[in-house]
């Protein structure tokens, strides 16, 4: 195939993808037109861009239309790129936003090498954050569920007093044995009580269903590893390993730690130097799984038996590592919580710092892994 100096810009829609083409140099970029969003659109605005087959460049935006366009195009031979929308450049004095200008924008800026493209998972590492993700989704389902029913008991003054916690065995044998005064009522409580029975039973299958995706999974002996942490289990691990995939892409941890949006954020000029919050940058999925797994290192270091009985599936070497980190993110908790920081920061800097062992135990994995292979 012959290499083209063809570089176009697509904004995708669910429906639609508008369509810009810049050419080698600095001539602007002109607009192609808009095309379905479908396989046979796609490759129509293709075959017509490249009639004697060369290979163009193409970009788009990361967004709620997944990676379906960009499977397509590798395929078809020419080259693809994701790109990051908040990493964009922006014009401080363009005040005008539509679809053509987008795509326009975006094959000059492709032309130009100023576009940040993302990581784009492949078929099987897609697949396991699809399940992974769907166990978020019925989790915060089965929540909601539960709040409805609180509510309506709250509604109607009835409230568990039968131990501190709901959801126990003694709560579901009083809350269904209430009797409401009308039978629309108990028709409303049974419904409840049926949607937060049901949604714990979806969740428990997910769960299942994500303990026979591991077997076998090529990211398994890092899954494996990281379960061997504290405040780390099946649901955390896989949630990590899936959002992130590889994390040998990262070079060291703090390229992880600024992926995930952990570090500070920064405004100096000249002599000042101000530093803020959080960036919050990057992949939400994971800064969440480890801001929950965080909080288990207020507690003194200590090897329980669930974690053991986790640690014997890894090496000596991994152990290490794991037992280290609980060690010191325990101490880093009592030192900023002592000099009297909010428990929310000190979480977070915590959850910075397991970052840091995370890709260290996930490193520690793989080159056992790759030994194992030769």
């Amino acid at each position: 195939m012959k290499e083209s100096n063809k570089y176009v810009g697509l904004d995708v829609h669910a429906v639609s993808i508008e369509v810009s083409v810049a050419d080698a140099g600095r001539a602007k970029a002109r607009h192609y037109g808009a095309v379905n969003h479908t396989q046979a659109g796609v490759s129509s605005m293709l075959k017509k861009l490249s009639p004697d087959g060369e290979v163009m460049e193409l970009c788009y935006e990361a967004g709620p239309c997944g990676y379906g366009l960009y499977h397509q195009i590798i395929a078809s031979g020419h080259k693809c790129h994701v790109v990051a929308p908040s990493l964009i450049p922006k014009r401080a004095g363009d005040r005008v936003k539509t679809d053509r200008r987008d795509s326009l924008r975006l094959a000059e800026l492709l032309r130009a090498g100023e576009l940040t493209p993302v990581w784009v998972p492949d078929a099987e590492q897609e697949a396991i954050r699809d399940l992974v993700r769907t166990r978020d989704d019925f989790r915060n389902a089965r929540k909601q569920s539960r709040q409805q029913l609180l509510s309506f008991l709250l509604r109607h003054s009835l409230r568990w007093t039968g131990g501190k916690h709901n959801w126990t065995k003694g709560f579901w044998t009083w809350v269904e044995a209430l009797r409401m005064p009308s039978v629309h009522q108990q028709f409303v409580l049974n419904e409840y009580i049926d949607a937060v029975r049901r949604s714990g039973d979806q969740l428990q299958a997910i769960e299942t269903q994500m303990n026979k995706a591991k077997a076998g999974w090529a990211l398994e002996p890092i899954v494996d590893a990281l379960m061997a942490m504290r405040g780390i289990n099946l649901v955390s691990a896989m949630g990590i390993v899936a959002e992130l995939g590889d994390l040998s892409r990262f070079s060291k941890p703090t390229q992880l730690m600024a992926f995930l949006g952990l570090v500070p954020s920064e405004h100096s000029s000249g002599d000042s130097r101000r530093q803020g919050g959080i960036t919050k940058t990057g992949n939400g999925h994971v800064r969440r799984l480890l801001i929950e797994s965080a909080w288990c290192y207020r507690f003194s270091a200590r090897k329980s038996r669930e974690i053991e009985k986790r640690a014997q599936r890894t090496s000596k070497q991994v152990q290490a590592i794991a037992w280290k980190a609980q060690k010191r993110l325990n101490a880093r908790y009592r030192a900023l919580s002592e000099r009297g920081m909010s428990s929310c920061k000190v979480v977070t800097a915590v959850a910075r710092e397991l970052c840091g062992f995370i890709w260290a135990v996930a490193e520690q994995a793989r080159s056992e892994q790759m030994a194992a292979r030769v």
